[in-house]
């Protein structure tokens, strides 16, 4: 189910394909039934009502997680490049070899975490990770020598930095790696089949009922869609872009 998630077209695909299988179903188990009085017409249409609206309940609050996911995704790139800009500018207070050094690995660093953002393939992805594992020892061993080297409040105030440089990325890796769990689908899939299913069996023959089979497929398979889309960072058409991380290379060139 996770791999799912990560692809929204067929979230759209097997969600649609599923609902109105489950309508079908119902509509089929309708037929070979007497048909329900009025009484039993209007408790039925009750529970539909209220499956109805749980199902609704359920998207919406679905919705807000992803949405306060990418916030929280868009609020970590804009720190990372404040922590990474802090730092270029902190590197000033270091020697001058270790200066320039600092700045240079900053300029790389930025291009890396430039590509985190834009990858979308995970072969790509690791290369990725691994140069910027390999630029954050770097960076770490150019503040750290001179600071034990010579110990001082301005030295610390550098490594203080390139601290807060080094963390941010790990807080941007945990909020990718924070989805919308699988149990949370599962339980909208299960509730949207039970009322695509009850939705079937509760409409009563009549010209163009196929319609009215359709419609709630659909726009269950698209809130499924938009969902599964803002949740996911690569392979949706909702993406961060790393608009500040980009202005601070061009700054730093």
């Amino acid at each position: 189910m996770t791999k799912l998630m990560n692809h929204p077209v067929l979230v759209f695909v097997v969600t649609f394909a599923g609902l109105w299988l489950a309508g079908r179903i119902g509509e089929a188990f309708r037929l070979r039934r007497p048909e329900m009085t009025d009484d039993e017409h209007n408790d039925f249409g009750m529970i539909l009502t209220a499956t109805l609206t749980l199902l609704g309940l359920i998207i919406g609050f679905t919705f807000s997680m992803a949405i306060s996911r990418y916030d929280q995704r868009k609020n970590y790139e804009e720190a990372e490049a404040n922590a990474i800009g802090t730092e270029y500018v902190r590197a000033d207070l270091l020697p001058n070899e270790n200066a320039e050094k600092a700045r240079q690995l900053l300029k790389r660093y930025v291009e890396q975490r430039i590509l985190f953002y834009e990858t979308r393939r995970e072969e790509e992805l690791e290369q990725v990770n691994a140069r910027t594992g390999e630029l954050q020892e770097q960076l770490w061993e150019a503040v750290k020598t001179p600071a034990l080297q010579q110990p001082s409040p301005i030295q610390a105030l550098a490594v203080a930095g390139m601290n807060d440089v080094l963390n941010s990325q790990g807080y941007t890796q945990a909020a990718w790696w924070n989805r919308i769990p699988a149990a949370a689908w599962g339980l909208m899939w299960a509730i949207a089949i039970c009322c695509n299913a009850m939705l079937g069996y509760f409409v009563r023959p009549a010209a163009r009922h196929w319609v009215r089979l359709i419609v709630m497929p659909l726009v269950v398979a698209v809130s499924f869609f938009l969902i599964s889309d803002i949740d996911s960072p690569r392979s949706g058409v909702i993406e961060v872009v790393p608009q500040n991380l980009q202005s601070l290379a061009g700054t730093m060139k």
